[in-house]
């Protein structure tokens, strides 16, 4: 019977106390329940893994792409502070062209190119405010959780928002003011419509459905005061569109050739931009057949974020003129602002993209200012960039009135260019907007680091970026750099921004004095040809040549030499922005 050997399960044997097992069996034992623990995890691995996929295909099933767990706290998000969103009164618009300044903001849905890169929707438009879900990871590396920001505007629409919601909030009551002669402010009736975000979040489709809708509003609303003297009708208005871009610090007229345009300010401080053409248009085809070969001349590049950027601001200047006199009776400008740009996406980029970028974010940083100082009833620093110097009289007037549209890109990989957009809109109305989303106990420091958790659902905080103390920080974040404001408030660049500004400014003087070089060079070699003819003949005065021929020279050398001393700073320039990109 001792020699014997055990008929024993390894259930039976583990169940045994360890002192009645032999060695042996004790060995054994453990390892099979090793063996049987590791399928059991194997299973549990196995079943999260379907699980997981089941949810990524019931998620994309449903329009959700990308990483099922950040997907899912997105969701839950929403969930929970769903009930807090407003819904958009239609009638409060028409009240909208009485405030000088209407912020709002747009989310488009991911496109394919996002999508194919496995983002997901991390943005949430509940109206009014915006909220931007930035996907982080824990110390541990593993665990996730989101950022939640929020800003609160005017208007906030989602992707299932139309173009026509959009312009009803925004454009539609500016095109009522100018054509109604303004609300009592006083002067000619002015307004502006801007659309400004990220490249490719949807600016120029919008502004293109919008200059739509106003070619067919503006003309009906015309047609509608016929009989009222004392407002814009077809019987007393004529209405006629100018077209141009700003694109590095140049001005150029798209429905003439692309012609190089000129700003001047005469001794009354009226802007104008010298040899810019109108062209009146009859009804809304001619308005829109217009419109179509503006776009068609624009500037486009393709960049790090976009592959058909938009790379100048355009500007579609609305004139309504007495029809007898030729006086200005209202102005409505639309203006596609180029995408903005961080730094992180230009490092790529050879010079000329590079310029272009510091260019276009340091005009948008002076048009920010504007518009606050619109809104506020301080300093306007229209001279701060050309493309604020051209509106000036948007600003100044004081029957101006002025919407801004941010468009927003959904996707998670955008989600800092997202913020900074906001960030942006945020500081133009730089003022509270309703009580729907009432700031909670937290700071906002603190509410934005917040992690999702199955809590009961609290009101998101309202981003007020109280934790920033200047005012072009979010300048500073999309160029990379870390310049404080000025103390009076005025906008304190960088030495990149300071050193492409000159370059744009000296490149105008080399340009200038290379053509009036040639002129003179021309001039200079009639005056040759000339003497030349001279001398040919029988009776001629050697002495008299070789005095003129001197002359001519020394004018040559003089001309030579100081285009030559103006390209030796502008190559300084370059090599100083090749240093300073390179540093950033």
């Amino acid at each position: 019977m001792a020699g014997r050997k055990s008929l024993a399960g390894p259930a039976v044997l583990a169940a045994r106390s360890p002192n009645a097992l032999s060695p042996k069996d004790a060995t054994r034992a453990r390892i099979e329940k090793m063996e049987a623990d590791r399928r059991a995890r194997r299973r549990q691995t196995q079943l999260i893994r379907q699980t997981r996929a089941a949810e990524e295909e019931r998620h994309a099933a449903s329009g959700e792409h990308g990483d099922g767990d950040f997907v899912g706290l997105v969701k839950q998000w929403r969930e929970e502070h769903a009930h807090l969103a407003r819904p958009h009164d239609n009638n409060a618009s028409s009240a909208a062209s009485d405030e000088k300044i209407c912020v709002c903001v747009r989310k488009r849905p991911l496109n394919p190119r996002e999508i194919a890169a496995g983002d997901h929707d991390a943005v949430t438009c509940l109206h009014p405010t915006a909220t931007v879900h930035t996907a982080k990871f824990r110390v541990d590396g593993i665990s996730k959780y989101c950022d939640h920001n929020t800003f609160g505007f005017d208007h906030a629409f989602d992707e299932t928002r139309s173009t026509e919601d959009v312009y009803a909030a925004t454009a539609r009551p500016l095109v009522d003011h100018v054509c109604n002669g303004g609300s009592g402010g006083g002067g000619v009736p002015r307004a502006t419509v801007f659309a400004y975000g990220q490249t490719g979040s949807g600016k120029t489709h919008t502004m293109g459905g919008i200059q739509q809708m106003v070619a067919e509003d503006l003309f009906a609303t015309l047609a509608s005061n016929a009989g009222f003297d004392a407002e814009c009708s077809l019987d007393n208005t004529t209405v006629s569109i100018a077209i141009f871009e700003i694109y590095g610090g140049r001005i150029q007229d798209l429905l003439n050739d692309r012609n190089r345009l000129k700003v001047l300010e005469d001794g009354k401080g009226q802007v104008v931009v010298s040899g810019l053409r109108e062209f009146e248009a009859a009804g809304p085809e001619e308005f829109l057949q217009l419109i179509e070969q503006g776009h068609d001349n624009r500037t486009t590049h393709a960049t790090e974020a976009n592959d058909a950027s938009s790379r100048s601001h355009a500007i579609c200047q609305v004139l309504f003129r007495d029809r007898g006199t030729g006086k200005l009776r209202g102005k409505l400008s639309l203006v596609d602002l180029a995408g903005s740009e961080r730094g992180s996406d230009t490092k790529s980029h050879n010079r000329q993209r590079r310029t272009e970028s510091s260019e276009i974010n340091t005009s948008l940083l002076a048009l920010k200012e504007c518009i606050r100082a619109l809104d506020s009833g301080g300093r306007v620093p229209y001279r701060q960039s050309k493309l604020t110097l051209i509106l000036k009289d948007c600003f100044a007037s004081k029957a101006a009135r002025t919407a801004m549209i941010a468009t927003l890109s959904p996707g998670s990989g955008s989600a800092d260019h997202t913020v900074n957009t906001l960030r942006y809109a945020d500081r133009i109305k730089e003022r509270k907007v309703g009580d729907a989303f009432a700031p909670s106990s937290r700071s906002p420091k603190a509410a934005k680091k917040s992690p999702v958790r199955k809590t009961a659902a609290a009101a998101p905080t309202v981003d007020e970026r109280d934790d920033y103390d200047d005012d072009f920080d979010e300048l500073d974040e999309i160029l990379g750099g870390d310049e404080p404001a000025a103390a009076d408030g005025e906008p304190q660049l960088s030495d990149l921004d300071k050193t492409v500004q000159e370059m744009l400014a000296q490149e105008e003087e080399l340009l200038n004095e290379h053509m009036e070089s040639i002129h003179a060079n021309a001039e200079l070699l009639t005056e040759e040809g000339e003497l030349l003819q001279e001398v040919q003949g029988e009776d001629y005065d050697v002495d008299a040549y070789a005095t003129r021929l001197g002359e001519i020279l020394e004018k040559k050398t003089v001309l030579i030499g100081s285009l030559r001393d103006r390209l030796g700073s502008y190559r300084e320039l370059l090599r100083k922005e090749e240093e300073l990109s390179g540093l950033r």
